[in-house]
């Protein structure tokens, strides 16, 4: 069994979770009929009342929202509070168009962290521990969320922020800090960096690590495990939705719960817009119904999973979505072929590389062209011409059988490709579309 923050949530019957659902949904929709005219325009075109919306089996009777439809509404278009009622604003950190800003009440912020509080909780966390929260902090979501969460579990709560690793470093060994919070690029960046300091495993206070924000692959899941001597867990959550927290891991590491008491969770197929049964892969989409300031109904991510209502051996009793499996529009199509960076980063951890890469796809003769720039590690370096050749034409091999396709590798030495320390930059796209 596992820790739980609020445990009369956490495992609730199915039956009581869905009529909590229901409760919410209704008054939600309610809410936003009467307080947010766009979704009021947009029910009335799909041809929907209120009225039309007794239980959570009506959800789909709803029309869809996209990030297109928020932004359209900026800055304040979708919300659904007086301004006075609202505290905080945050915001995508997009960089093409204009951005998302998300309203919160102070009960907004409370139920957020809350929901934060069980990601931690669920890692392990109790008042004994010291969390390093390494997301960035300001606008972006990482950083307020997790630090508030941390307060309600009762941790000392260390508020890095990104950057600056080597006083990351000295708090985590000077404060003892047992849990870090930030991307699990960043993280792997952080392993490297101490294990160059000469630091074990062993030497390392860390016990758990609470790493979201971008995809990351189970190989290396493994690999900041091993450097960092660490258990991992993954968190998902977005801006439009509150930010992370929307769902988490537990100690079985088999999906991400889902807060389901606050998100409820579709999969649909992202060309038809069709619901899809449990274990298949599609879209994911959420409806927020307890968020007042920025209320978001049936939000189409963009986000490829799979969804289980399978008991899990914790005995939580909330869905649970797999770890991203790539996104429909961060998606690559190279010679008809699709492709994503995560499979791409099982192929180089599976043959002892490290995880940092860039992908460049580019176009000549009217064709697609992809390399794989890959980071040697320092064991493997050489200026031997026979051996890079050969570690090169193994990758080659290696990424044909995962993708179908041939791609140029180009071998680089180690610390050559730029370090990140938020989100990592994987694809550099030069096509003309």
């Amino acid at each position: 069994m596992g820790h739980y923050y609020q445990p009369e949530i956490e495992t609730m019957s199915r039956e009581d979770l869905k009529a909590l659902q229901s409760e919410r949904l209704v008054a939600q929709v309610k809410h936003v009929w009467e307080n947010v005219p766009c979704y009021r325009a947009k029910m009335e075109a799909a041809g929907i009342t209120p009225d039309d919306i007794r239980d959570v089996t009506d959800l789909r009777k709803l029309p869809f929202t996209t990030k297109d439809d928020l932004r359209e509404n900026y800055p304040d278009g979708v919300r659904g509070m007086p301004l006075e009622d609202c505290v905080r604003i945050q915001s995508t950190s997009g960089t093409t168009g204009k951005r998302v800003v998300a309203y919160y009440t102070l009960e907004d912020i409370d139920l957020w962290e809350d929901c934060c509080a069980r990601a931690i909780t669920a890692a392990g966390g109790t008042r004994g521990d010291v969390c390093q929260v390494s997301y960035g902090y300001g606008l972006f979501t990482g950083g307020p969320g997790l630090n508030g969460g941390s307060h309600k579990v009762g941790c000392l709560t260390v508020p890095t922020s990104s950057g600056n690793t080597e006083r990351q470093i000295m708090f985590i060994r000077d404060l003892n800090t047992t849990i870090l919070c930030c991307t699990p690029s960043y993280a792997a960046y952080l392993g490297e960096s101490m294990k160059e300091m000469g630091m074990t495993p062993e030497q390392i206070p860390l016990k758990a690590g609470i790493f979201g924000a971008e995809a990351w692959s189970d190989e290396m899941r493994r690999d900041v495990e091993k450097t960092l001597g660490i258990e991992a867990f993954d968190i998902y959550g977005l801006t439009e939705l509150s930010g992370p927290g929307v769902s988490w891991e537990c100690s079985e590491h088999n999906g991400m719960h889902i807060c389901e008491d606050h998100f409820i969770p579709e999969i649909i197929d992202p060309e038809t817009g069709e619901a899809l049964p449990d274990g298949e892969v599609g879209e994911l989409v959420f409806t927020a119904i307890t968020k007042k300031a920025y209320p978001i109904i049936r939000y189409r991510t963009r986000d490829l999973c799979r969804i289980t209502h399978e008991p899990c051996a914790c005995g939580r009793t909330h869905a649970r979505m797999s770890r991203l499996l790539g996104r429909t529009d961060d998606m690559l199509i190279i010679r008809g072929v699709n492709v994503f960076p995560s499979q791409i980063e099982t192929v180089l951890i599976q043959q002892g590389y490290a995880a940092n890469y860039q992908i460049v796809v580019g176009r000549e003769n009217n064709t697609d062209t992809l390399e794989v720039k890959v980071e040697m590690t320092p064991e493997m370096f050489t200026d031997n011409v026979g051996e890079i050749t050969k570690l090169q034409s193994d990758l080659v091999a290696g990424l044909k059988s995962m993708l179908g396709l041939k791609a140029k590798v180009t071998l680089v030495e180690p610390k050559s490709i730029a370090r990140s320390e938020g989100k990592a930059v994987r694809v550099i796209d030069n096509r003309k579309f």
